[in-house]
């Protein structure tokens, strides 16, 4: 097949990349739905449950930290391999608890090992032409909203279907399967650093400092992304009161609503380029705004809701695709430090949305989330059209449209 990007990253390979980051993606979710199984099963309270799902989340954390950065010394094909045998090796852990704390255990290693997404993105963009970049990352993107917003789905039936066993073991085959898969058709690639494991993680802290680009990014990706989580932590909440009454199971239909962020990410990888990533960005958060507009306004009506909904998540992974567009442009010699310091900045940007939005809608209800999210992107927006990406050489710069240029004169002090 011929390639699309470069002579090392084919269609092919592509698409395998992509499958590869839905079905890892999927693990950190696939425990939500068979909690209630899980709980009667081993006689856990609703207390104690709440430790499983959080425990694959500060694993997926610890993982940005101290995983990622191994991307840049460590052969991704060879790492990717690695953390491939833990997720099989954790989910049948998983399969086999019967106690509580062998569960946590394995749900924090499972979420360890899912840092295969975060291997697997930059070593994607390392591989495209800057032309292919765009679409590159629209593709991995893709496969990343699906295995997100499908992964509640096919845990629950599954479970349904069987137990919840039975999920934690369909885990460990396609862990096995896509591992064997990886490891047999992914290029080779030589590191980018000789750096020692302690000053390599520490290194993440220095391009903090180094490039304002990255900062930019992470602070503007975190903003929208927390927009994003303070709805969706609260929307089944406001659909389980008058008018709708819905029940969790008619609440979890959204999730096939927010499948519309599959259509955002391969617009968005498909116009970045020509459009300008400042200037995709700020169009996304428009999307973004308009969408929480629609839902604050009219948010108690089903069809407002959704459409809503759909512009919403249009609106955010299109963003994030334009912004990851920017992040793998600093610098090509620390891809995996950055990418990792980018998606820290995501996923605690994240984490404060969820809280805030739990806050405002048990103070103010439904219009108290949609006024915090407003909030958020607006924030968002701001950071995005400050020149703070211009204060160091080094860092990605914009042209008249806002594409990023890269100057990398010093990747090799990183």
């Amino acid at each position: 097949m011929q390639s699309n990007t470069s002579p090392s990253l084919t269609t092919s390979k592509l698409m395998l990349m992509s499958s590869a980051v839905a079905a890892t993606a999927a693990n950190l979710y696939y425990n939500q739905p068979i909690l209630p199984q899980i709980g009667k099963e081993l006689g856990l309270s609703s207390q104690q449950l709440g430790a499983v799902p959080s425990a694959g989340q500060i694993g997926y954390a610890a993982a940005l930290l101290f995983l990622s950065p191994l991307g840049d010394t460590v052969s991704r094909r060879t790492l990717i391999g690695l953390l491939s045998i833990l997720l099989v090796a954790s989910s049948l852990v998983a399969f086999s608890a019967n106690s509580l704390f062998t569960l946590v255990a394995a749900c924090f290693a499972i979420g360890l090992s899912a840092n295969i997404t975060q291997q697997i993105i930059p070593f994607a963009a390392s591989l495209s032409t800057p032309e292919n970049k765009g679409k590159v990352i629209g593709t991995i993107m893709t496969g990343l909203t699906v295995g997100i917003l499908l992964s509640r789905t096919l845990s629950g039936f599954v479970g349904e279907l069987f137990n919840w066993r039975a999920v934690f073991l369909m885990s460990a085959l396609l862990a096995a399967l896509f591992g064997v898969l990886l490891h047999l058709y992914l290029p080779a690639n030589k590191p980018t650093s000789n750096m020692p494991y302690p000053k390599l993680v520490l290194s993440m802290l220095s391009l903090v400092k180094q490039h304002a680009a990255l900062r930019q990014s992470a602070i503007t990706g975190g903003l929208w992304f927390a927009a994003f989580n303070a709805l969706w932590a609260t929307l089944a909440l406001h659909v389980h009161e008058a008018p709708f009454n819905y029940n969790a199971q008619q609440a979890g239909l959204f999730g096939v609503v927010a499948l519309a962020g599959i259509v955002g990410a391969k617009v968005s990888g498909n116009l970045v380029n020509k459009v300008g990533v400042r200037n995709m960005i700020n169009i996304a958060l428009g999307l973004i705004f308009l969408g929480f507009a629609i839902t604050g306004i009219v948010g108690e009506n089903l069809w407002g809701l959704v459409v809503g909904i759909i512009l919403i998540d249009l609106g955010v992974f299109s963003a994030q695709v334009s912004n990851q567009v920017r992040v793998f442009s600093i610098d090509v010699s620390a891809q995996s430090r950055i990418n990792g310091v980018y998606m820290l900045g995501y996923y605690i940007g994240g984490a404060i949305g969820s809280y805030a939005g739990i806050i405002a809608f048990n103070a103010f209800s439904w219009f108290g989330v949609v006024a915090v999210s407003v909030v958020f992107v607006g924030g968002a927006l701001y950071v995005n059209n400050t020149n703070g990406n211009k204060t160091s050489s080094n860092d990605t710069s914009s042209n008249n449209t806002g594409s990023p240029s890269v100057n990398n004169s010093n990747s090799k002090k990183h």
